[in-house]
């Protein structure tokens, strides 16, 4: 890892970590005592892009060029006025959805064919795209305004949000969103129309005449394989999904040790077929089973599965991951978690065996490799 770094965004603060393969050690932290919901960088300009939520003053977004000694304020999108005549459903706490900015949830860069393009999703649900990487940002009107955007509701939030933005390395202006909950959505013309793509997931949260129904499903994160972008696969609410079609179709993958239930997947950029997870109970418990912190992961497309804990925690232990807090580097091997009680692990061998870089971190929402 000496020639890269792993960015950790936590509760109270962003974290760089660099140095040794196996055992990176903390090079530098910023925005100490900052609410960060998320980080990116940009491989194609090395850019880094901090979201922070803080709380009364609503969520903020912040730019380095520099590697991270520096960061500067950038655009943050805005939501139109709703016009008049305008209905949004109601959701769980009884509210209507209100058009403003809540928390930035998910960021992706555009393709090389697509200088300055960002994309951001957010709570409640808004996409926005950026093309002077992040001055400016315009709300995808096609996706927001359509009807069946308002049939999306909250999952684990108050709100429907976009989480996940893979951005197609055959064609950039295809891009995918998962979405919570509102399935799995693409476009092929770069916003400019979207279909529905979450056809075979199951929410068993649904009364079973509508358990597949494509417009209700919960995924937690999707990830597409980028040397063989046919592939994607999905952390759902009720379990694990693979497509290998190009989305025309999932497939569930059961009976999976010890739990199908979990936040965030990774997927090898080069083999489809191989996949990481961090398994947990649902839905009020939201902690590892058995009290047991492991990293599941198939070699086969989820024909079978390993159990990786070689290195990591022994029960017991309460770590929780969430979505973006799992991430693999561009060779395939070097993979690492952080949780949010304040653990962060990494390893050098696609998880065979993993060492520990921090017990005591913030709460960490997001971590990403990128090179220094």
């Amino acid at each position: 890892m000496s020639d890269q770094a792993l960015w950790v965004a936590t509760r109270k603060g962003l974290f760089r970590f660099a140095g040794d393969t196996a055992s990176p050690k903390l090079e530098h932290a910023t925005f100490l005592g900052e609410n960060l919901s998320l980080v990116h960088v940009d491989p194609r300009d090395g850019a880094v892009y901090a979201a922070l939520d803080t709380g009364h003053f609503g969520p903020k977004l912040q730019r380095s060029d520099d590697g991270g000694a520096t960061f500067t304020e950038i655009g943050l999108p805005q939501y139109p006025p709703m016009p008049e005549g305008w209905e949004e459903q109601p959701q769980f706490d009884g509210k209507p959805i209100t058009w403003n900015l809540r928390m930035i949830w998910a960021l992706a860069h555009g393709g090389l064919d697509q200088p300055g393009r960002m994309w951001l999703g957010s709570l409640p649900g808004g996409l926005f795209r950026s093309d002077d990487r992040g001055a400016t940002w315009q709300l995808v009107e096609s996706l927001w305004m359509s009807e069946r955007r308002k049939g999306w509701y909250g999952g684990g939030a108050a709100v429907p949000g976009i989480h996940s933005i893979c951005v197609d390395p055959r064609d950039s202006k295809r891009v995918v969103l998962g979405v919570s909950c509102g399935g799995v959505w693409r476009t092929s013309d770069d916003g400019a129309t979207w279909e529905q793509k979450a056809y075979g997931m199951r929410a068993e949260y649904c009364p079973p005449e509508q358990a597949y129904e494509p417009w209700t499903q919960d995924p937690h994160c999707v990830v597409q394989c980028q040397s063989e972008p046919t592939t994607f696969w999905a952390q759902h609410h009720n379990g694990i999904f693979v497509s290998t079609n190009d989305l025309e179709r999932w497939e569930e993958i059961e009976n999976v040790e010890p739990s199908v239930f979990g936040f965030p997947v990774a997927v090898h950029p080069r083999d489809g077929k191989r996949a990481w997870f961090v398994p947990a109970t649902k839905d009020q418990q939201r902690i590892p089973k058995d009290a047991r912190v492991v990293v599941t992961r198939t070699k086969d497309g989820g024909k079978s599965f390993e159990t990786l804990d070689r290195g990591l925690p022994p029960p017991p232990a309460y770590d929780l991951v969430y979505r973006h807090a799992l991430d693999i580097d561009a060779s395939g091997e070097r993979l690492a978690f952080g949780s949010t009680t304040g653990g962060l692990w990494a390893s050098s061998d696609g998880g065979e065996n993993w060492s520990t870089l921090s017990t005591h971190l913030p709460p960490i929402y997001a971590v990403r490799f990128a090179p220094r």
